[in-house]
């Protein structure tokens, strides 16, 4: 039987042989992996997409390592990020480390210690980033466990007195703020941070003004 693929790493270096043979290293060891040879490539996709782990080159043209981890704290910080360092560099990614990277890992890269790496830091990604989900609001929290419960955009439209667009938009928003793509990675990233009382659904609070979301978009 085929094994399901959770975890989507991101890995980001400029020479095309590394990224062919660390895309393969991954894949082989179950991963699903997107490689970029662009800083600006990868931190595009990183808005939209999924990544449970970001691998990056220290050294860039377009970017350093250390530059990349401060666009990626900013646009996505639950993202763990390991940086590869060649011999000689390794003051540099202490650097990075205080900056906020969570290891790094010299070329050339042993492929089992490259995966043994990377599994170590997934299991405990989570716990790197406790703060992750405070950014929610009130009423994105309010939404989120709605959803946990089962209910449709359409449901918790009818229930909070909003359009569904509006439902939609802020389903997004909490999706992104959680670094997830789909509804059984939010129910095991809500389940693992303890973020809401998954047993109490907070009644719909008619008082509340329309949010600015609600102006913005018309009701459908």
């Amino acid at each position: 039987m085929k094994k399901i693929i959770e975890n989507h790493i991101f890995f980001l270096d400029d020479e095309p042989m590394i990224r062919e043979v660390v895309k393969e290293t991954l894949e082989e060891s179950d991963f699903k992996t997107s490689c970029f040879s662009s800083p600006i490539e990868c931190l595009a996709q990183l808005r939209s997409k999924k990544c449970d782990l970001l691998i990056t080159d220290l050294k860039m043209p377009e970017k350093d390592g250390i530059e990349l981890l401060v666009d990626v704290n900013h646009l996505a910080p639950w993202v763990p990020v390991l940086m590869i360092t060649g011999y000689g560099d390794v003051p540099t990614a202490v650097k990075a480390m205080k900056a906020g990277a969570v290891d790094f890992i010299e070329k050339p890269l042993d492929k089992k210690n490259f995966v043994r790496k990377i599994r170590s830091i997934l299991r405990k990604s989570v716990a790197v980033h406790p703060d992750l989900g405070d950014s929610l609001t009130r009423h994105e929290t309010r939404i989120l466990q709605l959803i946990i419960k089962g209910n449709s955009n359409k449901e918790i439209a009818n229930m909070l007195h909003r359009s569904s667009r509006t439902i939609e938009v802020h389903r997004a928003n909490i999706m992104h703020k959680l670094g997830v793509d789909n509804l059984i990675d939010l129910l095991k990233r809500v389940a693992s941070l303890g973020l809401i009382d998954l047993d109490t659904t907070p009644p719909p609070d008619e008082d509340e003004p329309e949010s600015k979301i609600d102006e913005q978009i018309p009701p459908l």
